[in-house]
């Protein structure tokens, strides 16, 4: 049922700009949506369009305890400058990482494992008291975002709302620009996409931006925008 009401309302939300689908995802379920941000290249974007609407909304940031210094940071410069009022920062337990990552390492010989860990297990438990959560995803970024719908189910009894998702680099730069729109340090340095520390490498003009993600590996997601199946949810498997 939740997949052919995410499916039904994908299709009306289709030619919808990112401001109405995140005004008609708050008016659908108010202090129930939550939007759920990195704080990084690219996630101003998101955070003032969710200001312009309601600068209350909650904003679920996880801190993995292995972000930059500068991401750190940058989320607190940024929720001061947009108004953001209640935004969440939140961990695994630190018990649950000495047990399962006491060196720190995971990292290395199990990054789905890490990943899982420190970001996937929080926010599941984060999103437990809300109906709908907000993405800053986009459809160019990957290959395995390329169909990605508008609106999508997660479980049972959740929506997931991906407002970015037709946006192009370039009307995420104009609209940085034109909102004069504070950037994340880290971007000026060739981080174009930003994750966790150790995991995350500058990239080249010309270089896939997400090429600093796990590079030299096979993992393009950390897990969280995955299903009960371990894959992302497709546009078909979305209308079935």
């Amino acid at each position: 049922m939740r997949k052919r009401v995410a499916g039904d309302l994908s299709a009306a939300l289709e030619d919808a700009d990112a401001p109405e689908i995140l005004a008609y995802a708050h008016d659908l379920l108010g202090d129930r949506l939550a939007i759920v941000s990195s704080f990084g290249a690219e996630s101003v974007v998101l955070l003032h369009l969710a200001s312009q609407i309601d600068p209350s909304m909650a904003v679920i940031f996880v801190d993995t305890r292995m972000l930059f210094a500068e991401t750190l940071q940058y989320q607190i410069d940024v929720a001061r400058d947009l108004g953001l009022s209640n935004v969440r920062r939140i961990s695994t337990d630190t018990t649950v990482l000495r047990l399962s990552d006491g060196a720190d390492d995971l990292h290395i010989s199990q990054p789905d494992d890490c990943c899982h860990l420190r970001k996937t297990l929080p926010l599941q438990t984060a999103l437990l008291e809300f109906d709908g959560w907000v993405t800053g995803r986009k459809r160019h970024q990957t290959s395995a975002r390329s169909d990605m719908s508008i609106v999508e189910a997660d479980g049972a009894r959740r929506l997931k709302f991906n407002p970015l998702a037709k946006w192009s680099p370039l009307m995420i730069a104009d609209h940085m620009d034109r909102f004069d729109l504070p950037k994340h340090p880290m971007v000026a340095k060739g981080f174009r996409s930003l994750g966790c520390a150790p995991c995350t490498s500058a990239t080249v003009d010309g270089e896939d931006p997400r090429a600093g993600r796990w590079s030299g590996q096979q993992k393009t997601e950390c897990g969280i925008h995955f299903g009960s199946d371990g894959k992302i949810t497709r546009n078909s498997e979305q209308a079935a």
